[in-house]
């Protein structure tokens, strides 16, 4: 009897045993089904959380994509800063000048023709202009497909002549004894191998940007707007066999501010840029409006 009993009773906790297992694993089974159709799995003190994210035993959400949106934030930040962007291109202007109405600003050489509009084109190949920007900035306005570009930086033209004019602050004329008190462009006794004016910008430009992929280096932008430029340096580069090299540095009656129109079109990662000034770059005598086109290298 007692044997008897001593049997009935392992056979009891037996059971109780092998039906508390079951009941565990029917219970883990059932909950990992159940969280199968949420957007969270438990294990344990481990919670695993669907659409990229996980979490550690504390459960403090770590995001799988971290580095991605991390990306995708910055190139989409509403201010976004671009440092360094060097501009290559050509200068030119369009000459409407009145040579018959130049006053003392041109002083036509004895025995010689008159200067004229074909004196003052310049070598289309050699008029270079580069400019250099400390920075642009863009503002996000409507969901980065709209933004506001600005920026600071410096505009240096050169306008390579083929004949030979020379610009003086004012003083004696060389060929004459006549005097002029301003300054004044003539046409000079010898032949150059180099001869330019160069006229440099501090200029601080302001356009609204259209894109049409935000925050990626492909489709199409373009950006239109104004310029405001300040003359800080204005020489006439010359070299010669006769003098060598000459750098004539002066005020030659160029405007001090320059109000210009700008532009930028950008073709996946190639960027072209434009500008033109309505107004004439001299202040008397020439009528002469600027403009400048080239290559822009920028990572926007």
């Amino acid at each position: 009897m007692k044997q008897l009993t001593t049997f009935l009773v392992a056979v009891m906790v037996c059971n109780a045993s092998m039906s508390q297992t079951d009941t565990t694993k029917s219970n883990d089974t059932s909950a990992v089904m159940k969280a199968a159709k949420s957007d969270t799995i438990r294990i344990g003190n481990i919670l695993i959380i669907k659409k990229g994210k996980i979490s550690d035993k504390n459960n403090d959400d770590v995001d799988i994509t971290m580095g991605r949106k991390h990306r995708e934030r910055k190139q989409n930040a509403n201010i976004s800063t671009n440092w360094g962007i060097i501009d290559l291109g050509f200068s030119n202007y369009i000459d409407n000048t009145n040579y018959g109405a130049t006053g003392n600003y041109i002083v036509n050489r004895p025995g010689f023709p008159d200067l004229n509009k074909n004196d003052f084109k310049v070598r289309t190949g050699k008029s270079i202009n580069v400019n250099i920007w400390f920075f642009m900035q863009r503002l996000n306005v409507i969901k980065h497909y709209v933004n506001l570009k600005y920026g600071l930086g410096l505009e240096l033209n050169n306008y390579r002549y083929k004949s030979p004019v020379s610009y003086k602050e004012g003083g004696m004329v060389p060929y004459t004894n006549a005097t002029v008190n301003s300054p004044f462009i003539f046409r000079d006794s010898i032949g150059f191998t180099k001869n330019k004016l160069a006229a440099d910008y501090l200029t601080v430009p302001m356009m609204l940007n259209f894109v049409t992929h935000p925050g990626k280096n492909k489709g199409i932008s373009l950006s239109a707007g104004v310029s405001a430029g300040y003359l800080y340096s204005q020489r006439n580069k010359q070299r010669s066999d006769e003098r060598g090299k000459d750098k004539n540095k002066g005020d030659y009656d160029l405007e001090r501010f320059k109000i210009s129109y700008v532009a930028e079109l950008g073709i996946g990662a190639i960027r072209l840029y434009g500008s033109y000034s309505p107004q004439s770059f001299y202040q008397n005598g020439l009528n002469m409006k600027p403009y400048n086109i080239g290559i822009r290298l920028s990572n926007w």
